[in-house]
């Protein structure tokens, strides 16, 4: 892996407060995790409701559902985008 990647986070639309729309306020926690390792990162909207997903490489690898990303933030505290960093090193 080198040691940086180009990321690709595609990232659905999701309810709140009775409005059906993307918004990518709770990605900003796991774009400055990646970012603070140097890590390019991409930003897609895709249809598909609540979901987030990682790709590098091609590949997928992780996903979740975009309301258990903590709204704002840094992400250093957020279990789910620790997670998905350590795939990103994992990733080749």
């Amino acid at each position: 892996m080198p040691a940086a990647a180009h990321v690709i986070i595609n990232y659905g639309p999701y309810n709140s407060c009775g409005l059906v729309q993307h918004r990518d306020c709770r990605l900003e926690g796991l774009i400055s995790v990646l970012e603070k390792y140097n890590h390019t990162v991409e930003k897609r909207q895709i249809p598909d409701w609540n979901v987030v997903e990682v790709w590098v490489n091609g590949e997928k690898i992780y996903s979740c559902d975009i309301r258990d990303l903590d709204y704002g933030g840094d992400g250093e505290l957020d279990e789910l985008c620790e997670n998905a960093l350590e795939r990103v090193f994992k990733a080749f």
